[in-house]
C-alpha cells in the first residue's frame, strides 16, 4: 500500500514525463511547420520589397521623364528668345555652341518656314528636313500650327540612333522654330534601376538563401544571386516548371542537396527564393533542447505546487500580462513585458517583446528603403497612448535637430506636435505643402486616424531652389542683368494689385539715344557696353525705391515708388537728367562717348493699370524727345 503523496507524486511524474515527449514531439512539428510558414513569409516579404522597389523606380522614372521634358521645353523656349533678340547668333556657330553649354543642352537646331534645318551647333545635321527619318516626322505638324510647343519621348535621334528627348516651338516672331536635343543621362540611370541584375545584387548580402529569376516559357534562369546558374535552365539545377507552377511551397533536391523552394509569379518570370534545409532547420535542435529543459522545470514546479501556486503563477500572471498587451495595443511599444511566474509566461514575454522590437525596427527598414530613392524622406507616428515618437532616422536631419533636441521631442509627443505646428506657420511663398526651416525647404504631409498621427517628411531644398532659379533666369535680361519685359510686368502688375504699399510712384519710359549711330560708328560691342551704363545708371538712381528693366532694344522701364511726398518723387526723376550730363562710356582708343536718353514719365493714380502707364509714360518720352531735338537744332541754326 503506497501512501496518496507518494502516487500522486508517480502519476505526476509518469503524466509529466508523456507529456513532456507528446508536448515536445508537438512542438517539433511545429518549429518544422513555423520554419516551412517563416520561409515561405521570408521569401513573400522580398517578392514584395522587389515589387515595391519596381513600383518604386517605375515611379522616379515617370518623375525624371516628365521633370526632363519639361526642363527640354522650357530650355527650348530660352534659347529662342534669346536667338530671336540676337538673330546674328544665327551665323556664329561658337556663339550656338555657347548657348548651348550655357543652357546645359546637348543639341541645337533651327529650322526655316519650310522645316529645314539651316543653322545649329552640328553643320552635319543642315538640310534635314521633318521628312528625313521617323524621328523628325514627329515635328512636322508644327509647319501647319505655330502655336505647338512639342516635347518628343526619348528616342533613337535620325541620324545616328542616339537616344535623346528632343522638344521644339515656333520663336515668337513666327520666323524660325528651335528644336533642342538632351541626353537622358538621369532618365537612363533611373531605368536601369528596374533591370534584374540590380534588384539581386541588392539581395547578394542575404548569404542563407539564394534567389532566381526565372522565364514562364523557356525555363532559363535569367537573374539569380547565384551567379554562377544564370543563363542555366532550371532543370539543371534539380527543378521542372510544372512543378513551380502548381505548388506555392515544396521541398526539392537543388544542386545536390534538399532544399526548400518558394516561388511566385511576376511578369512574364518566376522570382523564387531557395534556402538549404540545413540552413532552414538549424535552430530547430538547439530550440527543442531548450524548451526540453523548460519542460522539466515546469514539470518539477507543478508536482509540489499546482494547486497552491496556481493563482499567483497563473491567475496574476495572464493579468499582468493582459495589462501590459492592452497598453501596447494602444501604441505604447516602449511598454516590456516582464512576467516571469512561470518559464511558460517568461517565454511568452520574450516572444511578445520579440514580436514589438520586430515592430519597432519597422523604423530601420522603412529607412532602408527610402534610402534607396534620391531623395531625403522621413516618416514619423505618434498617438496619445504612446510616451515616444517613432521615427525614421532621416526625421531628425530633415527637421534639423541636435541630438538633444531630437531626444527631447522624441520622449514627448506633445512637444513634438508643437514644433510641427510652428512649421506649419513658415509656409514657403508660391509652395503649397511646403515650409522653410532655416533655409531649408520641407514638405510636410499628415493624416490622422483613431487618435494617432501619422506623418512624412522630405527634404525639397534643392527641387524648390532649382526651380526658383530657372524662374529667376527667365526673367532676367542677360545683357543689362535688369528685369526682361517678363519679369517687369509681373512684378509691376503684383505690386500695384496692392496700391496703398507704393505710396507716390510713378513709371518711367527710357530710351537710350545715338544707339544706331554709335553701333554704325564703334560697332555693337561698344553699343552693348553703352546700353549697360544707362542700365546701371538708372538702376543706381535711387536703389531702395525703384525697379528697373530693359524691354528690349533701346528700350528701359524705371518704377519709382513708396515716397513719402510727391515732391521727392519729382526730384529723383529730376535726377534723370542729371545723371546723363556728366557720364560717358570709354572708347578703346582713349576717347568717350557721352549718355545721352530721353525719358516720360506717369504718375501712379488709383484706378490706373500697368498698360495705360505704360502706354502715357511712352508718349511723354517721345515728346520729351521732340523737344530735346528742337532745343539741340536751335542751337545749331545762327541766329536762333
Amino acid at each position: 500500500m503506497f501512501t496518496l503523496k507518494t502516487i500522486i507524486s508517480r502519476y505526476m511524474r509518469r503524466l509529466t514525463s508523456i507529456l513532456i515527449v507528446m508536448i515536445l514531439t508537438v512542438i517539433v512539428c511545429i518549429q518544422i511547420n513555423n520554419e516551412h510558414g517563416q520561409a515561405y513569409e521570408d521569401a513573400m516579404t522580398t517578392f514584395f520589397q522587389i515589387e515595391q522597389l519596381l513600383v518604386q523606380n517605375q515611379e522616379e522614372l515617370s518623375e525624371i521623364r516628365e521633370e526632363y521634358s519639361r526642363t527640354c521645353l522650357h530650355n527650348a523656349e530660352a534659347i529662342a528668345y534669346m536667338i530671336q533678340n540676337h538673330p546674328e547668333v544665327l551665323e556664329n556657330l561658337e556663339e550656338l555652341e555657347k548657348i548651348a553649354v550655357f543652357m546645359e543642352v546637348d543639341e541645337i537646331h533651327i529650322f526655316d518656314r519650310s522645316g529645314r534645318i539651316y543653322a545649329g551647333t552640328h553643320p552635319q545635321y543642315y538640310d534635314y528636313t521633318f521628312d528625313s527619318g521617323e524621328q523628325m516626322m514627329f515635328f512636322k505638324p508644327m509647319l501647319e500650327d505655330k502655336s505647338l510647343k512639342l516635347v518628343q519621348e526619348i528616342t533613337p535621334n535620325t541620324a545616328e540612333a542616339k537616344m535623346m528627348q528632343y522638344s521644339a516651338l515656333w520663336s515668337r516672331n513666327g520666323e524660325f522654330i528651335v528644336q533642342v536635343g538632351m541626353e537622358p543621362v538621369n532618365v537612363m540611370k533611373a531605368a536601369k534601376k528596374n533591370e534584374l541584375s540590380f534588384l539581386f545584387s541588392l539581395l547578394r548580402v542575404n548569404p542563407e538563401a539564394d534567389y532566381y529569376a526565372v522565364d514562364i516559357e523557356s525555363g532559363e534562369i535569367v537573374g539569380s544571386t547565384a551567379l554562377e546558374c544564370v543563363g542555366k535552365n532550371i532543370a539543371g539545377i534539380g527543378l521542372a516548371l510544372n512543378k513551380i507552377k502548381d505548388q506555392e511551397g515544396f521541398h526539392a533536391q537543388i544542386n545536390g542537396g534538399r532544399a526548400y523552394c518558394v516561388f511566385k509569379k511576376a511578369g512574364s518570370n518566376y522570382i523564387g527564393r531557395i534556402i538549404s534545409s540545413r540552413e532552414l532547420y538549424k535552430r530547430v535542435p538547439s530550440v527543442t533542447v531548450m524548451i526540453t529543459v523548460c519542460l522539466i522545470m515546469i514539470a518539477l514546479i507543478l508536482s509540489h505546487a499546482v494547486t497552491r501556486y496556481m493563482n499567483k503563477y497563473v491567475v496574476d500572471g495572464i493579468h499582468s500580462i493582459n495589462e501590459k498587451l492592452h497598453m501596447i495595443a494602444g501604441g505604447n511599444l516602449d511598454e516590456i513585458v516582464d512576467s516571469h511566474s512561470s518559464v511558460e509566461f517568461s517565454q511568452l514575454s520574450s516572444y511578445i517583446n520579440m514580436m514589438k522590437n520586430s515592430l519597432l525596427n519597422y523604423n530601420e527598414k522603412m529607412s532602408y528603403v527610402l534610402s534607396k530613392t534620391n531623395m531625403y524622406i522621413g516618416v514619423y507616428e505618434y498617438n496619445e497612448y504612446m510616451k515616444r515618437v517613432r521615427f525614421t532616422e532621416y526625421v531628425p536631419r530633415i527637421l534639423m535637430l541636435g541630438s538633444v533636441e531630437c531626444e527631447k521631442l522624441s520622449s514627448d509627443y506633445k512637444a513634438f506636435k508643437a514644433f510641427i505646428d510652428r512649421l506649419r506657420g513658415h509656409s514657403a511663398a508660391d509652395e503649397p505643402g511646403v515650409f522653410e526651416l532655416d533655409g531649408r525647404y520641407v514638405k510636410l504631409e499628415e493624416s490622422s486616424d483613431g487618435g494617432g498621427v501619422f506623418g512624412v517628411v522630405i527634404d525639397v531644398t534643392d527641387e524648390v531652389q532649382r526651380r526658383k532659379q530657372i524662374e529667376n533666369e527667365r526673367d532676367i535680361d542677360l545683357l543689362t542683368g535688369l528685369y526682361n519685359r517678363r519679369g517687369i510686368d509681373m512684378r509691376i502688375e503684383k505690386m500695384l494689385r496692392a496700391p496703398e504699399g507704393v505710396g507716390h510712384s510713378a513709371l518711367v519710359m527710357v530710351d537710350a539715344d545715338n544707339l544706331k549711330t554709335i553701333n554704325d560708328t564703334y560697332g555693337h560691342e561698344m553699343g552693348d557696353a553703352y546700353l549697360k551704363e544707362i542700365a546701371r545708371l538708372i538702376s543706381a538712381l535711387d536703389a531702395r525705391h525703384c525697379v528697373a528693366a530693359r524691354l528690349g532694344g533701346d528700350e528701359f522701364v524705371l518704377f519709382l515708388y513708396q515716397y513719402d511726398e510727391e515732391k521727392m518723387l519729382s526730384d529723383a526723376i529730376s535726377r534723370l537728367d542729371d545723371i546723363q550730363t556728366c557720364s560717358h562710356v570709354d572708347l578703346p582708343d582713349g576717347g568717350s562717348v557721352p549718355i545721352r536718353f530721353s525719358f516720360g514719365y506717369r504718375l501712379v493714380e488709383e484706378g490706373i493699370d500697368y498698360q495705360t502707364l505704360l502706354k502715357e509714360a511712352d508718349e511723354k518720352m517721345y515728346e520729351y524727345k521732340r523737344e530735346r531735338k528742337k532745343r539741340d537744332n536751335k542751337i545749331l541754326i545762327p541766329g536762333k
